[in-house]
C-alpha cells in the first residue's frame, strides 16, 4: 500500500475516533457526511493540527474537529484549565472560575460545558446570568474573588467563529508560562468520556453582579459634570446594548438612541459585513439612524458610539459636514488621546500607558502632564499589567479607564467617560472635533493608519514577513528607515513577539515616524501600523499639515506593499 493510502486511511481512522467521542449531535452529523463522502481535503484542514491554546486563549472558526470550535475542544480546553487551577490550590480549597459567554453560536453550550467539567473537578463553578458583555466577566472575577474566569466569546470576529478567553484571580488575561502550562495539561486531558461532567452543580448568577459592575461604572464620572449630550449608539449585533443603557441612564445622562437594527443579539451580524466598528461600512446604520433622529428632532445628535460584538471595545464618530454620510468615525488613537487629555484635566494620577503599535502622541500627553509613560506589546493581556496603570489604551478601540474596577479593555466605561467630555465640551460651545484641532496644534499631527491584509492561505503572512527580514526597506513614504528591529529578539522593556518595527527619520517638514509590522494574533491578517508626525504653526497651519501627513502615510502603504509582496 503506497504511503498516501495509509495517510489517507489514518486520516479516516482519525475523523472516525473523533465522532465516537463527539457530545454534540450537530458537529457529529456535519462529521459523520465529511467521513461518508470521503472529503480528505476538508478532513486534512479539520485535522491537520489542533487549535493552539494561547495568551489570546482559543479562536477559530466552528465545526467539527480539533481544528475548529466545538464541544469537544472546549471540554477539554476546560478539563486542562480546571487540572492547572488544582495544581496551584491549597489542599482541601475548592476554587472558584466565574464564566461568561456572549450571545453567538455554540456561546452558551460552550458555556455550560465549561461549567459542568469544573464542578466535575471538584472546583466550584458560576455562570453569569445571560449574555453579556466581556467587562463584566473581567469585573466578575475580582468582584467575586474568583481563582480564574473564562469568557466565552469571539469578539468582533466574523460570524462563524467563536472563542475562550482565560482570565486569572488578578482579573488579568493569562501571559506566559501561564498559557504554555495550561496548554500542557489540555494536552493532557485522555479521551472525552474519562472528563467527569455532571449535569448540575454549578451556579448561575443572578443580576447582582451585573448591578455591581453598573455600579462601578459610575465611578469614572464626576460628580456633577454635565450629562446634557445625545448618543446615538450601536452594540453591533452583540450583547453590550442593555448594558450600555443602563449604564447611561444610572449615570445620568438623556436616553442614548439605538441603532434598531443592530442593537439586539444576533449570531449572524445580519447587517454587517464583519462586526467591528473598524471595518468599511460597519457604521453606515449608525450614520444613518443618526441622520434620521436628526430630520425627526431638528438637532443633530452630538457623539456617535459603537461597542463591539462583546462591548469591550468602543468606536466613535463625530459631525463631519465634509463626509458624505454627515459623519466622521474617529480612530483608536484619536480617541485615545482625547480620553488621556480628559483624565488629566479630571486631575488623574499613575502611569499612562499604550502599545507599540499606537500613537507616540500619548507619550508627548504623559510627558507634558509629568504623568508616568509605559509601552507594552499590542493587547490588554500586557497593558493591565503595567504597574501602577491609571490609564491605558490601545489603537483597536480598546481603553482601560478604571483599572481598579476592570483591568482590561471596557467599552462600556470608555463609552460613558466619552459622553462626559462630549458634554462638557457642548458646554463650552465646542465639539471632540474642537479638542483634536487643540491636541494637534500643541503636540503636532500624529497621523497614524493601518495596512491591514487579510489572506486566505496563512503561508503568505509567513512569507511577507521572510521577505522584509530578507530584504529590509531603506525608506518609506520618502522618509529614511534610521533604525529596523526585529521584536522577535525582545529587549529589557519588551518579551519577544514575532513582529517588525521600524523608526522613520525626518525630512521634508515632516519630524519622523514609525511603522510596525506583525502577523495578527485573532485573524488571518498581516497588519502593518503607520504614524508620521508632522509639527504644526499654529491654527492656521493646521489643515497643511494634516494633508502632508496624509499623503506620507500613503505613500508608505504603497511602499510595504511592494516589499511585503502581498
Amino acid at each position: 500500500m503506497s504511503d498516501g493510502l495509509r495517510d489517507d486511511d489514518a486520516l479516516l481512522a482519525r475523523a472516525r475516533d473523533w465522532l465516537a467521542e463527539d457530545p454534540d449531535p450537530q458537529t457529529r452529523e456535519e462529521l459523520a457526511e465529511l467521513v461518508e463522502a470521503g472529503d480528505l481535503d476538508e478532513l486534512r484542514d479539520r485535522f491537520s493540527n489542533t487549535l493552539q491554546f494561547g495568551t489570546a486563549g482559543l479562536r477559530g472558526e466552528l465545526g467539527a474537529g480539533p481544528m475548529r470550535m466545538n464541544r469537544s475542544v472546549v471540554i477539554r480546553a476546560a478539563a486542562g484549565i480546571a487540572a492547572y487551577l488544582r495544581s496551584r490550590a491549597g489542599e482541601g480549597d475548592r476554587p472558584l472560575v466565574v464564566i461568561g459567554y456572549d450571545a453567538r453560536y455554540k456561546s452558551a453550550d460552550f458555556a455550560r460545558d465549561t461549567a459542568a467539567v469544573m464542578v466535575g473537578a471538584g472546583l466550584r463553578a458560576a455562570t453569569l446570568p445571560g449574555p453579556l458583555p466581556t467587562p463584566v466577566l473581567a469585573f466578575a472575577v475580582r468582584h467575586l474573588g474568583a481563582a480564574a474566569g473564562v469568557m466565552v466569546t469571539a469578539s468582533h470576529n466574523p460570524p462563524r467563529d467563536n472563542g475562550y478567553k482565560v482570565y486569572l484571580d488578578d482579573g488579568l488575561q493569562i501571559v506566559p508560562p501561564a498559557d504554555a502550562e495550561i496548554a500542557e495539561q489540555i494536552a493532557a486531558v485522555g479521551p472525552l468520556d474519562g472528563v467527569p461532567r455532571p449535569e448540575s452543580g454549578w451556579q448561575v448568577l443572578d443580576e447582582d453582579v451585573l448591578d455591581a459592575y453598573l455600579a462601578r461604572t459610575g465611578a469614572v464620572l464626576t460628580e456633577g459634570s454635565p450629562r446634557e449630550v445625545r448618543i446615538v449608539h450601536t452594540a453591533m449585533h452583540g450583547v453590550g446594548h442593555r448594558t450600555a443603557q443602563l449604564a447611561f441612564e444610572r449615570a445620568g445622562f438623556p436616553p442614548i438612541v439605538p441603532v434598531p437594527e443592530q442593537a439586539e443579539p444576533d449570531p449572524d451580524f445580519s447587517t454587517v459585513a464583519f462586526p467591528n466598528p473598524e471595518e468599511p461600512g460597519a457604521m453606515d446604520r449608525a450614520y444613518a439612524t443618526a441622520r434620521a433622529w436628526e430630520a425627526e428632532h431638528g438637532e443633530r445628535p452630538d457623539v456617535i458610539i459603537a461597542n463591539d460584538p462583546d462591548a469591550d471595545r468602543c468606536g466613535v464618530a463625530v459631525p463631519d459636514a465634509g463626509t458624505a454620510s454627515g459623519w466622521r468615525m474617529l480612530r483608536g488613537d484619536q480617541v485615545g488621546a482625547l480620553l488621556a487629555t480628559h483624565l488629566i484635566r479630571k486631575h488623574a494620577e499613575g502611569t499612562f500607558a499604550t502599545t507599540i503599535v499606537s500613537s507616540s502622541l500619548l507619550s508627548r500627553i504623559a510627558e507634558a502632564a509629568k504623568l508616568p509613560y509605559a509601552e507594552t506589546l499590542t493587547g490588554f493581556k500586557w497593558l493591565a499589567r503595567v504597574e501602577g496603570l491609571r490609564y491605558g489604551y490601545e489603537e483597536a478601540l480598546g481603553y482601560c479607564v478604571d483599572p481598579e474596577g476592570v483591568r482590561d479593555k471596557d467599552g462600556i466605561t470608555a463609552a460613558l467617560l466619552v459622553a462626559e467630555l462630549a458634554a462638557e465640551l457642548k458646554q463650552a460651545g465646542r465639539t471632540l472635533a474642537d479638542l483634536l484641532d487643540d491636541l494637534d496644534v500643541e503636540y503636532g499631527v500624529h497621523a497614524t493608519d493601518q495596512l491591514s491584509v487579510r489572506v486566505a492561505d496563512l503561508s503568505l503572512i509567513a512569507s511577507g514577513m521572510r521577505r522584509l527580514r530578507a530584504e529590509p526597506p531603506a525608506a518609506l513614504g520618502g522618509l529614511a528607515v534610521a533604525q529596523a528591529e526585529d521584536l522577535t529578539h525582545g529587549s529589557a522593556a519588551l518579551p519577544p513577539t514575532d513582529g517588525l518595527r521600524y523608526r522613520l527619520a525626518g525630512a521634508d517638514g515632516v519630524e519622523g515616524g514609525r511603522v510596525v509590522v506583525r502577523p495578527s494574533g485573532t485573524e488571518p491578517k498581516l497588519k502593518c501600523y503607520l504614524e508620521v508626525v508632522v509639527p504644526v504653526r499654529g491654527a492656521a497651519d493646521l489643515a497643511t499639515a494634516r494633508k502632508r501627513a496624509a499623503a506620507v502615510l500613503e505613500q508608505i502603504k504603497g511602499d510595504l506593499k511592494q516589499a511585503t509582496g502581498l
